[in-house]
């Protein structure tokens, strides 16, 4: 905590922003025009919570540089439990000063000055995020804003902005077969959100990624910022591809899944021999290649292999006994092969054979009993185009 030599001290500071800011119940959520600027903006944010809160949920964006650790604010919260408020701060200096909290600070200030449109923001906008500014200050002179409020009354305000009842587009869905493009178009167009990049899968049984899933705290606040973003831009139409429920293990609001059920639908189409290149590019060519930066070449090869076979088991009862041993040998094959040559190309073999005897039965299926009308098929190229030609 701060000096007592400081404009302030600690316990006139813990009077003042302890009284507002406790409870966190005084905050007007509302539409809050900060909030908004910095979604828009995409300002830094340093989240100075302790790391097992930044963990649990964080404003999208943001660097965890706590003012106090994990174990420091168990022991601060003890004391304030037994001993009160002043007993509690008082501990929170001694746990965190001198050359700790000096490198506590100078981290603060590096991307402060890389960025003077870095703000800082605690759990309620209370207590560490105002000593925090006030170290930044007597350290540097520098001046930092604060995120009022703080990370509740954030997440607040983005949960409010899961239900598109305020949102000025409508809603076009791309649907098509595996591999036909979908997110590759997804990612050419400006008034697009990219669904499973927020969920961090591919939304499939082999949907998974290395780095793994956001928490569903953070996949909601990257998928409400992502809402309101789209929404600054003034498009006429908000274009997704189209998702169930669920995106591996994160569930997509009600309200939003509904008012994508109102959407448009655009079939993307693309024959077969595209289609397994496409596939092959993307779970084979550029998941390896993340597997064999974050092991060695032999390791993060066998590692794929594992993951990916998982994902032949996961749907095992879908394709029965026969078609599941089969593509499991073809799997292993493909895989043996290129650990012994180095060729990677006989994967295309068994993600044809899922695409022709799984994948497109499925999308078959629930194609005749989606109740939208087609508006327009055609080619990716042909999609973008008509979707730029809608939306000049």
């Amino acid at each position: 905590m701060p000096d007592p030599t400081t404009e302030k001290t600690v316990k006139q500071l813990a009077i003042e922003v302890i009284g507002r800011h406790q409870t966190g119940k005084d905050i007007d959520v509302g539409d809050t025009p900060l909030f908004a600027r910095v979604i828009a903006e995409q300002h830094p944010l340093i989240d100075v919570r302790a790391p097992v809160e930044f963990l649990s949920g964080s404003l999208p964006g943001a660097v965890n540089l706590p003012i106090m650790g994990d174990e420091e604010r168990r022991q601060v919260g003890v004391c304030y439990k037994e001993a009160g408020k002043e007993e509690a701060i008082v501990l929170g200096r001694t746990l965190v000063s001198g050359e700790k909290r000096d490198k506590r600070v100078a981290g603060w200030v590096d991307l402060i000055s890389a960025d003077p449109q870095t703000m800082i923001y605690c759990a309620r906008g209370g207590l560490r995020s105002h000593i925090a500014r006030e170290w930044i200050k007597t350290h540097s002179g520098r001046q930092v804003e604060l995120v009022e409020g703080g990370y509740k009354a954030f997440r607040r305000y983005l949960l409010d902005h899961l239900n598109p009842g305020w949102m000025k587009s409508s809603a076009i869905v791309i649907g098509g077969r595996t591999g036909v493009g979908k997110t590759i178009l997804i990612n050419r167009l400006k008034n697009s959100v990219d669904l499973e990049a927020l969920a961090n899968h591919r939304g499939s049984s082999f949907g998974n990624h290395l780095s793994g899933q956001p928490c569903d705290a953070d996949f909601e606040n990257r998928l409400a910022a992502a809402l309101i973003r789209h929404d600054c831009g003034n498009f006429r139409h908000l274009i997704v591809e189209d998702e169930g429920r669920h995106i591996g293990r994160r569930f997509l609001p009600v309200e939003l899944v509904r008012f994508f059920a109102t959407g448009e639908l655009i079939v993307v189409e693309a024959p077969l021999e595209e289609r397994v290149e496409i596939t092959y590019d993307e779970y084979v060519v550029a998941e390896q290649i993340l597997y064999l930066k974050a092991f060695s070449t032999i390791d993060g090869l066998r590692r794929w292999c594992s993951a990916m076979e998982s994902g032949i088991d996961r749907i095992a009862n879908k394709l029965g006994p026969s078609r599941h041993r089969r593509v499991k040998e073809m799997f292993s094959g493909a895989c043996a092969r290129q650990e012994q040559t180095g060729d990677a190309s006989t994967h295309k073999d068994w993600i044809e054979q899922l695409l022709r005897i799984y994948y497109d039965p499925m999308y078959d299926f629930q194609l005749k009993k989606d109740t939208r009308r087609v508006i327009f098929r055609g080619s990716l190229a042909e999609v973008e185009q008509y979707l730029k030609f809608r939306d000049s």
